[in-house]
């Protein structure tokens, strides 16, 4: 059956115009005036834009002896009702994997549970020759951009050598390089010396991991990427530091080769929300942990002026109080050490909403810019455009009809993800989706789930920039 979604006014990246948009089976086959069919959605006072694209997302992930308490069935419903329509999950090679096997491993925690179409990073841990080689088979799995940790030591971090020999490798056969970039190797000292000092309280997360180490590994990313001629993205970044290393760049001729997001949660908190009464600041231990307010007002102004192009969450959500009625274990797993507190926060279900509220409305970029930072741009970036982040004929029908004048308050008691604390408690919100769609499926409408579990597609991505 096909449907028209009547009345609203359409948002694109480049374009605000009123039109209806005709859908038959999963794709939008016209965009324009006075269309009909049998099925209506009513967008009266509404907009219609692509649905949210997420790249930067760990469901079901292990990590610290516990796993992320989202999986791909909870998270997918949180971010359909946050009007995300597709997002790109990491699949973290094990020690010994091939990238093969490692992406199968992945396809196994979504089968059966998936609901929004989903990708897949993956992150490389172990470089042995063989795996270098492999690299250059990963267009055929569908999974077109690597990551690599420059932290973490001991666990996920690797070293410049194997660092630039990706990068080399990823130039060769148009994959992007996206890095988290912290010094590893300064920040173990940092950790240690605070350990044995008795400073175990979780502000000393963020003080054992300095923002000035931060800029030296985004500074020293772009300039071995620069060497190798790799396309780079840097992923989570917080500060003014980091940000001037990407601007530089970009500045310097690298704007086709360099790139950068933030985070939704960076906009917002400040490292003294880790010094909370109490543990209860380990609900903001991520990493990179939270800046100052100076670092907010310089990623306001990097996604206004596009030094940084892409607004994820790296949503990885964990129990406040894990542990007990078969929940895996949580924050609660590093209320003796900081070192210990699995890093992560939840944030998936939020995002669209945030970045209207205090990004839209707040005058602090446009409504084109809203849809290029958080669907558009991460599209073109990761291989799927326009099948994904487009209104146009022939796109998916992945699409929101946002109301900007539905006004919700953020709740644990109300949230679709699956954890016990939200970042934003008791925040309102001015601006959020009424029905949401994927592939031409009605996911959520007028806050009513109609999604249903494995519906869900994995998306063969093209190599970068084709």
């Amino acid at each position: 059956m096909a449907t028209v979604i009547k009345g609203g006014t359409v948002i694109t990246a480049g374009d605000t115009f009123a039109a209806d948009v005709l859908i038959e089976g999963e794709q939008i086959v016209a965009v324009g005036r006075g269309l009909s069919a049998e099925g209506v959605i009513d967008a009266t006072g509404a907009y219609v834009i692509p649905g949210g694209i997420d790249v930067h997302t760990h469901l079901d992930m292990p990590f610290g002896g516990t796993v992320s308490s989202d999986d791909f069935f909870t998270g997918h419903q949180a971010a359909a009702f946050g009007g995300t329509t597709m997002h790109i999950d990491f699949a973290i090679q094990p020690k010994g994997a091939t990238l093969r096997e490692t992406l199968e491993l992945w396809h196994g925690r979504a089968a059966g549970k998936a609901v929004i179409d989903y990708g897949f990073h993956v992150a490389i841990t172990d470089l042995p020759d063989s795996v270098l080689e492999e690299m250059a088979r990963t267009v055929e799995y569908g999974a077109t951009s690597m990551k690599l940790f420059m932290a973490y030591k001991g666990a996920l971090q690797v070293d410049d050598m194997t660092l630039f020999r990706a990068m080399q490798q990823a130039a060769k056969h148009r994959l992007l390089i996206m890095v988290h970039a912290e010094n590893g190797d300064a920040i173990d000292v940092l950790v240690r010396e605070a350990i044995e000092a008795g400073n175990l309280a979780p502000k000393y997360h963020a003080l054992t991991r300095p923002p000035e180490l931060e800029a030296e590994a985004t500074a020293r990313a772009v300039r071995l990427a620069e060497v190798a001629g790799a396309p780079l993205y840097v992923v989570h970044l917080t500060n003014a530091g980091a940000l001037e290393a990407i601007r530089l760049a970009r500045a310097r001729g690298l704007s086709g080769q360099i790139f950068a997001e933030t985070c939704t949660q960076y906009f917002f908190f400040t490292r003294d929300d880790l010094d909370r009464e109490g543990f209860e600041g380990a609900k903001w231990v991520c990493s990179p942990p939270f800046r100052e307010l100076s670092d907010q007002a310089a990623l306001w102004q990097g996604v206004a002026d596009n030094s940084l192009q892409v607004v994820s969450t790296d949503h990885c959500p964990f129990w406040f109080e894990g542990g007990k009625d078969g929940r895996p274990g949580g924050k609660e797993l590093g209320r003796e050490s900081f070192a210990k507190i699995p890093n992560g926060c939840p944030g998936i279900e939020e995002r669209m909403m945030l970045l209207y509220t205090h990004g839209v409305r707040a005058g602090r970029i446009s409504l084109n810019r809203w849809v290029e930072l958080t669907s558009t741009n991460p599209a073109r970036l990761f291989g799927c455009y326009p099948r994904k982040g487009a209104v146009a004929p022939g796109a998916d029908a992945d699409l929101v009809v946002w109301d900007p004048a539905l006004r919700r308050t953020i709740s644990a008691a109300t949230q679709h993800q699956r954890t016990d604390y939200t970042l934003y408690e008791g925040w309102e919100v001015v601006g959020a989706p009424r029905t949401v769609l994927s592939r031409g499926r009605v996911l959520v409408d007028e806050g009513a789930w109609k999604g249903e579990a494995g519906s869900g597609q994995f998306i063969h991505r093209r190599p970068f920039g084709l």
